[in-house]
């Protein structure tokens, strides 16, 4: 018997995508807004895995600047078709086309999953959302889900199928609905999966039931792709809606499955970790990471998968025994300190807001970093925010800032916690010297502290997070006790979790500096 350690990926990785390429796995997730977009890890035994890259990977692919948090890159997947990698994608901006930017589906390809990535190719004439595509012989066909046409309740939700031209991924003919839901009244169902069923026929792997705790994993089956589908009589086939978030895990859903090299199966997923709270019921509450990517073997029975066999729930600590063998055979300890922006050039993990960091960052050769002025972090625009995944609920973040102090400076530098521009917390400082932390929750700016730097020239600014509550430091002195709460993600609107890193608002002519960045997980 072995044992791994759930999530498999730490921090904000929704919507998780698998595949297995050559020697690799593949896995894609989403990004939302964030740039670059669409983060792309291997792995050799699903357990450890490396970012390698982003599928946007680079300035000129897409442009994601203006929109609010929360839309942008939604639900990705990825498969091999012929020699390739494709990941297919939505890009989800206001309904009524006020943002002026594109959305809709769109393919990108690559020959390795370190890339290059391709440009987009744009998918047209498909509405909905969560593409997928099944590879079936010769015949490319392409899934999704949307809104149902003449809904009974508010939420039911569509899954079709489209059949692709495999060189220009262009579609022939028109969708046809081959799902609506395993249950009466149940939302969105999302996140369609056409696969290959073992002994033959095809399996629908679907969630319904909304992102938040009524979240599931449902399939039906067909003899043949284009259906008629069959709900499984034990839908749900994984869920934790029963727990609501008393659990470890919450919001289990989003599936995806793989075959190993042995023939075992597995899935891929997401689940929030909900943190303790003093509520007289005992249940817990959202916390700042948002939905993470874990994994549970598979095994089928009589034509039917099983998700977490002879348990039916997602654990923190897997054990593996009888006859599915386990990817790894030791726990996966969390990240432990991540020191810098990178060596010669950003590392892997640091996004911008709907722009590439490379717009408004320069890593110098010292390992300083400089940000050009952008704007306020709460509104919705160019800002100047180079972020990265809080990866753990426990952790110490500390930078040192510099900012610009000549007359006429209005340029201010800091530390930023951002969920959406509508939750964040910044402590920052300006060119006076002027220390400040300020909370933003859904309708309240808050000032928590303010203060004035020993020195002007160097700043150190730092925080520390347990769960919801944190405590903001200036050159190593506590500055501020902080309540987070108001920042978790809510259920079903906010999609992203928490990001942390350094800021600068105000004028682009302006820079500050950022250096010292040190961020360590405790345990």
């Amino acid at each position: 018997m072995a044992t791994y350690r759930n999530p498999v990926l730490p921090g904000c990785h929704p919507d998780p995508g698998v595949c297995r390429f050559g020697e690799e796995f593949v896995l894609v997730t989403s990004s939302f807004e964030y740039l670059p977009g669409l983060p792309v890890h291997v792995s050799r035994n699903l357990i450890e895995w490396r970012q390698v890259g982003h599928a946007i990977e680079r300035p000129g692919q897409l442009d994601l600047a203006g929109l609010e948090s929360s839309r942008g890159l939604f639900a990705p997947s990825v498969r091999v078709v012929g020699e390739r990698l494709v990941v297919v994608c939505t890009v989800v901006g206001p309904d009524d086309g006020s943002w002026g930017g594109r959305t809709g589906h769109f393919a990108v390809t690559a020959t390795d999953a370190r890339g290059p990535w391709s440009d987009p190719v744009w998918i047209d004439g498909v509405g909905g959302i969560d593409p997928c595509l099944t590879v079936d012989g010769e015949r490319l066909w392409l899934t999704g889900t949307q809104p149902a046409a003449a809904a009974a309740y508010s939420g039911q939700t569509d899954v079709w199928l489209v059949e692709l031209d495999p060189a220009t991924f262009q579609p022939i003919g028109s969708p046809a609905v081959i799902w609506g839901g395993a249950m009466k009244g149940a939302v969105w169902a999302e996140g369609p999966r056409i696969l290959s069923r073992p002994g033959g026929g095809w399996l629908l792997l679907t969630a319904e039931g909304g992102t938040a705790e009524d979240h599931a994993v449902v399939v039906a089956y067909s003899d043949e792709i284009t259906g008629p589908y069959v709900g499984d009589p034990g839908n749900p086939r994984l869920t934790h809606r029963d727990l609501g978030r008393r659990g470890e895990f919450a919001a289990v859903g989003h599936a995806d499955l793989v075959q190993d090299a042995t023939g075992a199966w597995w899935a891929t997923l997401l689940a929030t970790r909900p943190v303790p709270s003093a509520a007289s019921d005992g249940g817990g509450r959202e916390g700042l990471l948002g939905r993470e990517t874990c994994l549970v073997p598979v095994e089928w029975e009589d034509g039917r998968p099983l998700f977490a066999p002879g348990v039916g729930r997602v654990q923190r600590e897997v054990s593996t025994g009888g006859d599915v063998p386990a990817p790894v055979a030791h726990p996966v300890a969390d990240p432990l300190v991540v020191e810098g922006f990178g060596d010669g050039a950003l590392d892997l993990d640091w996004n911008g807001i709907g722009r590439h960091p490379s717009a408004f960052a320069s890593l110098e050769s010292s390992g300083e970093l400089r940000l050009r002025g952008g704007g306020e972090p709460a509104s919705v625009g160019e800002r100047s925010f180079l972020g990265r995944r809080l990866p753990a609920e426990r952790i110490d973040v500390a930078v040192t800032i510099r900012v610009p102090t000549g007359a006429g400076s209005g340029v201010r530098g800091g530390l930023l916690v951002r969920v959406s521009e509508r939750a964040l917390l910044e402590l920052s400082v300006d060119a006076s010297g002027a220390v400040s932390c300020v909370r933003v929750t859904p309708g309240e700016r808050l000032v928590l502290a303010s203060g004035a730097a020993r020195d002007v020239g160097a700043v150190r600014l730092g925080l520390s997070v347990d769960g919801l509550s944190g405590r903001a430091s200036v050159d190593g002195a506590l500055f501020a006790s902080v309540d987070l709460a108001g920042l978790a993600p809510s259920p079903g609107r906010d999609f992203v979790g928490a990001w942390v890193g350094p800021v600068a608002v105000g004028p682009s002519s302006e820079t500050v500096s950022a250096s010292s960045f040190v961020l360590a997980v405790r345990s």
